[in-house]
């Protein structure tokens, strides 16, 4: 009892340390710790650990530790000596339960003679042992630990991920890998999507036809085995049925659930918003809700329940003479006496079904319009729309979480993510209002993504999100997030995610048996999917059933080839000004000069290249324009650099022309876009 006794006085003793200056050397670690001291001496790699756990015993802790210890490659033998071995010893106080925002604070000391965790909870442990597998660093053709000394903890509780598996089914398989992809950036909350217009993904043995309408869903065991996959990760799961609204599949399995007139025999086989809710004046709705809650809150764990809210616009229920009167006898009229308040009827459904949540002891989750007067404090608004939302909600008093910004299915950078902060420095709530900001949640909707190529969708730009509900406010260099983003996807693809192989596979496919697939290669890097909500509109009819197999599908989300162009074209300007006129007589600005020039030239040759296979496959042709702007733009591109070397000033005519041609060739086709073509007018535009 004795060493359990000494931990339990070490652990009262634990420093809360505050948010000190951010580190300065980042290494590979992403989120950035709070507190980051890098020694100078090192552990071979040749040194085994040998894990000493004191704490109350933990089969999962016990788990993730040798689980570090097998990646790391440093898992002492059975057979191997004392001393030969190096103690990794790992010290925490209680079993924490990600489920009641336990800790998650630890330090983590690397030194010669061995490596140290101390945590107050389990929870703290999982997320150092995830530091610890970013730390390695090559020497040679080997791997060292450096000696460093770490002190973290997160500036949010919530940090999540929401995966829709309602528009296109993930397998159990598709969930864990991303589990472990949340793990080692140390996201917490997986929300999960489970119903939706085009199924319902949950087995219900209270309400079977749910699910048998659907086709594809998880058994209650899968979803059990997914839960326990998640706690050994220190992962939360909040699951999300989404009400009144995106409920055709619910309607097609039980028709006396829908407000109008029209009867689904299947689910919705479109991805356009259908405005179809669930019918707000029958208690026999109220009933079957009741009945599905009662089981799923039993199945789900974990104490948040998200109901949705979202996207319903009231227009079937103004549309049914049934649910106006309804709407007449309970004062949710606007003032002309005749107008549905949609958002009065809405909130007393929502009221309804809090009380069904609260009944089964959760808490309820939903999107931000389901805010509004009468809305209890307990409930929790997750905010799509905008911060607003997030900060209405915090000052009407209740808990708040942001997805605005995150949303991964748009395609945005993930600069633009990590610019996004749930609480910035000009934000306008008191003190006691920031308190009621649980954190966030990157957002992967599912309609251009299939379990295939969902991964890409996701990573790495998920650790930008990962970084800024976890690392300080004020770490925000978005070069370093960048070069530390590439670390990380790497250590992902050995997780077993798919990010890079999924895509590379899919261009091979594309490409044929028997094609060279690398002028596919060089084109499909440069591109990117349109962003937004463009795809839906660009003359291309999707369907659930439609494949995801284009190069749009094998095209990444963010272009890692083209960012780095648009750095090294911003450098080389930056030289240019530098110098007043022409270019430096420098080795480094001669050797950017060449690194330019040269990939010019190979994407002004790879459209020769390419021709042949884009005439000879229907899938791809339609990206034979994107295939010449890209030589056309980069003709241009090594003329201004053969100006810029020689000292001449473009003509006023020249640039005129050359960007007029650049707007021409800005036009996207098969729903992608040239990700190079804004760096380009920048490097032409350059006087």
């Amino acid at each position: 009892m004795r060493p359990f006794l000494l931990l339990f006085a070490f652990l009262l003793n634990y420093p809360v340390f505050a948010q000190s200056a951010p580190p300065a050397d980042t290494r590979n670690l992403l989120p950035v710790p709070t507190s980051v001291r890098w020694g100078t001496g090192k552990l071979s790699w040749k040194t085994m650990l040998r894990p000493q756990l004191q704490g109350p015993a933990d089969t999962l802790t016990a788990a993730a530790v040798a689980r570090t210890l097998r990646r790391l490659r440093r898992q002492a033998p059975a057979t191997a000596a004392a001393a030969a071995t190096l103690p990794l010893l790992v010290r925490y106080g209680n079993i924490g339960q990600p489920e009641t925002f336990d800790e998650e604070r630890y330090s983590l000391r690397v030194t010669p003679t061995g490596i140290t965790i101390d945590a107050p909870t389990s929870l703290g442990v999982l997320r150092a042992l995830a530091t610890l597998e970013q730390l390695p660093e090559l020497e040679g053709r080997h791997s060292v630990l450096p000696e460093v000394d770490i002190q973290d903890q997160p500036r949010f509780a919530w940090r999540g991920l929401l995966i829709d598996a309602a528009r296109h089914f993930m397998p159990v398989s598709v969930i864990k890998r991303n589990l472990d992809g949340m793990a080692a950036v140390k996201l917490n909350v997986l929300h999960w999507h489970l119903a939706d217009d085009q199924g319902f993904r949950v087995e219900s043995r209270t309400l079977p036809r749910l699910h048998e309408v659907s086709g594809q869903y998880y058994t209650q065991a899968q979803v059990r085995e997914v839960l326990r996959y998640a706690a050994a990760r220190g992962i939360r799961v909040v699951p999300e049925f989404d009400v009144p609204g995106h409920t055709i599949a619910w309607q097609a399995a039980y028709p006396q659930l829908a407000s109008g007139d029209t009867l689904y025999k299947t689910v919705y086989r479109s991805w356009r918003l259908a405005n179809v809710a669930l019918d707000p004046t029958k208690e026999s709705t109220y009933a079957l809700l009741d009945t599905l809650f009662g089981e799923m809150t039993t199945l789900f764990p974990d104490p948040y329940f998200h109901i949705g809210g979202d996207e319903n616009d009231g227009r079937q229920w103004r549309g049914q003479p049934r649910i106006m009167a309804f709407a007449k006898a309970n004062g949710m009229l606007k003032a002309d006496g005749k107008t549905l308040d949609k958002h009065a009827l809405q909130t007393y459904f929502n009221r309804r079904v809090l009380a069904m949540v609260s009944k089964y002891g959760k808490q309820m989750v939903g999107w931000d319009e389901i805010l509004g007067p009468g809305l209890p404090k307990d409930a929790v608004i997750q905010s799509w729309r905008g911060r607003k939302g997030l900060y209405d909600a915090a000052q009407a008093g209740n808990r708040a979480i942001l997805s605005n910004g995150y949303y991964l299915d748009l395609n945005q950078s993930a600069a633009s993510h990590y610019a996004t902060d749930p609480l910035p420095v000009n934000n306008p709530l008191t003190a006691t209002q920031q308190q009621l900001i649980l954190g966030g949640e990157a957002t992967m909707w599912s309609e251009f993504a299939d379990s295939v190529i969902v991964d890409s969708r996701i990573w790495p730009r998920a650790a930008a999100v990962a970084e800024r509900l976890w690392s300080a406010r004020e770490i925000t260099s978005v070069p370093d997030m960048y070069r530390r983003l590439g670390a990380v996807a790497g250590q992902l693809e050995g997780l077993g995610l798919q990010h890079r192989r999924a895509p590379e596979q899919l261009l091979r496919q594309l490409a044929g048996p028997t094609a060279d697939v690398a002028p596919l290669r060089t084109l499909a890097r440069v591109l990117e999917p349109v962003k937004e909500y463009k795809r839906h509109f660009q003359g291309f009819t999707y369907v659930p059933s439609t494949p995801l197999n284009r190069l749009v599908d094998a095209a990444p989300a963010e272009s890692d080839v083209a960012r780095e162009f648009g750095c090294q074209v911003d450098t080389l300007l930056n030289y240019h000004t530098a110098a007043g006129a022409g270019l430096p007589a420098t080795p480094a600005a001669r050797v950017l000069l060449g690194t330019l020039r040269q990939q010019l030239q190979t994407w002004q040759a790879n459209n020769s290249r390419l021709v042949p296979l884009l005439a000879a496959s229907p899938t791809l042709t339609e990206y034979a324009p994107l295939s010449a702007a890209l030589s056309t733009a980069a003709a241009l591109g090594l003329e201004r650099l053969a100006q810029l070397e020689k000292g001449q000033a473009p003509s006023v005519a020249w640039r005129a022309a050359a960007l007029q041609q650049l707007d021409a060739l800005n036009k996207p086709a098969g729903q992608t876009e040239l990700a190079v073509l804004p760096h380009l007018r920048r490097l032409v535009e350059s006087k």
